[in-house]
């Protein structure tokens, strides 16, 4: 089911526009204030854009130009925020089962047995909210908008309030979320490692306009993103398949253009990865180098070059079938004669890649 969204809006001092049209999970990602809460309270009815439509599927929410406007409470959007909201009065059970209230009466609902699996919350059934940590309750409201039966969830910055450790025990929950719901989502974050985790397309906003939309994997890897995202968190993701666990506790991970030995992945062969690469971990070199520490060298041909302001540079690399982005300096793209179409190689740390960085395809 695709999500569809053309709204315009105008605040003192701020105007939004946005135009994108997605399927999967969709991460609104820019920095604060660039206007990404905005868009999806418009998405939940709980902002009338002053132009626009919206729609999910077929199903049209607002259309301005035919005066169409359906309440938020007939919109069949679960929202979830950044704090759990849960009823603290109502055990984990109860605050479940309070959003099937709320549900469609001519369709089914998701079976709450089905979402408590899926979110790993059975043990918690009986406890209160009080009794939770936080990625407890982040995982009970995810499971409460589910049990509404939306056609459509929000998230707004979910794991904002969650510590580096809480935040690694959600994630793989939003990524089964992700796999295995037909329900569209739409996240925000400014978080690239949530995005490089998560995203099956990312939108990036800037200043209440959409600068790029598309698939995760291209958006990443795009150079002229990379003022969108940040330059200390540039990088690219690729796709990996596990290969074989080494005798020396590596993990030796196949792409589409050799091997990657990182540090032990537990999971069994076959499992497919996305491994998110950091721009400022590669290093680039024309030649196949010898006598290096680094295990991970993958060939490729550069398919563009953009040089920073400063003494910066950000290279794009096509390695098979996926992109890697290498962060350099002018002189040294100048004193290898880096050229878009040049073949040439990208070494990588197997340390570098840590183990947030790795994540479900």
């Amino acid at each position: 089911m695709s999500l569809s969204v053309s709204i315009s809006h105008a605040f003192a001092g701020f105007a939004l526009r946005a135009d994108f049209e997605t399927t999967g999970l969709t991460v609104l990602f820019g920095r604060s204030g660039s206007g990404k809460t905005t868009i999806v309270n418009a998405v939940a009815g709980l902002l009338r854009p002053d132009r626009g439509r919206i729609a999910v599927g077929g199903h049209v929410l607002c259309d301005t130009a035919a005066g169409v406007w359906l309440p938020p409470y007939r919109r069949r959007v679960g929202y979830v925020f950044q704090e759990g909201r849960l009823f603290p009065h109502m055990t984990v059970r109860q605050n479940l089962t309070y959003g099937r209230r709320f549900g469609p009466r001519a369709a089914p609902l998701p079976d709450v047995d089905a979402v408590v699996e899926m979110l790993g919350i059975g043990a918690l059934l009986t406890r209160r909210p009080g009794a939770l940590s936080g990625g407890e309750k982040a995982r009970v409201a995810i499971g409460r908008a589910l049990l509404s039966g939306p056609e459509l969830l929000l998230m707004d910055e979910p794991l904002a309030a969650l510590d580096a450790a809480r935040k690694e025990e959600i994630l793989p929950y939003l990524e089964r979320l992700r796999d295995e719901t037909r329900v569209p989502i739409l996240y925000v974050s400014h978080s690239v490692a949530e995005v490089a985790r998560l995203a099956t397309t990312v939108v990036l906003i800037e200043a209440g306009r959409v600068v790029q939309a598309g698939p995760a994997v291209e958006v990443l890897a795009d150079p002229a993103a990379a003022h969108a995202i940040g330059l200390a968190e540039a990088g690219a993701v690729i796709e990996a398949r596990l290969a074989a666990q080494e005798a020396d506790g590596l993990t030796r991970l196949a792409t589409s253009a050799g091997s990657l030995l990182l540090p032990r992945i537990a999971a069994p062969k076959g499992t497919i990865f996305r491994v998110r690469i950091h721009a400022n971990d590669v290093i680039l070199s024309r030649a196949r180098p010898e006598g290096l520490s680094a295990l991970n060298i993958l060939p490729g041909t550069i398919e563009a070059i953009r040089l920073g302001e400063g003494p910066g540079a950000l290279v794009q690399l096509r390695s098979g079938h996926d992109l890697i982005l290498a962060r350099l300096t002018r002189r040294s793209v100048e004193a290898l004669g880096l050229q878009p179409g040049m073949a040439c190689h990208a070494v990588l740390k197997s340390v570098a890649v840590g183990r947030g960085d790795v994540g479900a395809a």
